[in-house]
């Protein structure tokens, strides 16, 4: 039986918990360390949270309520958002988090990405990458922080951060965050035979089989927000993560 990391992703904002479509039109869900409290309960694999306008206000991560986050957390946990410098990451990992996600400073250099993976290991650096289809339907790195399409090609920019360092990739697909429509199959199986780490895929889940085909189709983790904070036609908000039965019957065993 083949085991897979299923991983929710929180988004923070003003010191709650919010959740976009694409990117935009946040919808708040509630308090970070209750919904954490409750994820704890429902025993999840790995915890994702990123400050999802830090980097975007020049702003280093909060680490008071990442202390407090990573205090309840019962699981292993990847911060990003903000992370500008080598002090950042050490105030973060200092807080008790595992992982620290780098996205924006990467695109402006692999400096920090390179001397961060030097000093703490590859296994404690995560290349976040998000990506969004051109004008011409070609997948480009997205710049969260100016909303721009960046025309750098995905898979090479990929292969630079591997080049670089880091330990694993967490790929996001723009167009599909927030949407509950599915993984995009084809290009998750292109970038997996092109890289030799880890890469984890996020942007479209809405179902148990929506994390088989991606693992089929060489992810290696899979992530998720508005599948884990949704309920139902109507959206309700309600936190809720598959048990390990359902896991075992309906991933583990089919891979």
């Amino acid at each position: 039986m083949r085991r897979v990391r299923v991983i929710p992703v929180m988004l923070l904002m003003d010191d709650g918990v919010y959740k976009t479509v694409s990117f935009k039109d946040p919808k708040y869900i509630g308090d970070p360390i209750n919904t954490l409290r409750l994820f704890n309960d429902k025993e999840v694999d790995e915890m994702v949270i990123v400050d999802i306008n830090a980097s975007k206000e020049s702003r280093s991560p909060n680490t008071e309520l990442i202390e407090d986050l990573a205090s309840e957390c019962f699981m292993p946990l990847c911060y990003g958002g903000g992370i500008q410098n080598m002090e950042d990451i050490r105030a973060v990992i200092a807080c008790g988090v595992e992982k620290v996600m780098m996205n924006a400073s990467a695109l402006k250099s692999f400096d920090l990405l390179k001397e961060a993976c030097a000093k703490y290991g590859s296994s404690t650096i995560v290349a976040g990458v998000d990506i969004k289809k051109n004008l011409f339907g070609k997948y480009k790195v997205y710049n969260h922080v100016n909303a721009n399409t960046e025309g750098i090609d995905v898979i090479a920019y990929c292969k630079q951060l591997e080049e670089n360092g880091a330990g694993e990739l967490f790929i996001n697909f723009v167009d599909r965050e927030g949407t509950m429509k599915g993984y995009d199959l084809s290009f998750i199986n292109k970038i997996s035979t092109q890289l030799s780490i880890p890469v984890i895929v996020c942007g479209g889940a809405a179902q148990m089989d929506d994390f088989y085909q991606a693992i089929s189709n060489g992810a290696s983790a899979v992530a998720a927000g508005s599948m884990f904070v949704y309920h139902g036609k109507h959206k309700a908000v309600l936190i809720n993560y598959p048990n390990q039965k359902d896991l075992v019957n309906d991933l583990y065993l089919k891979l």
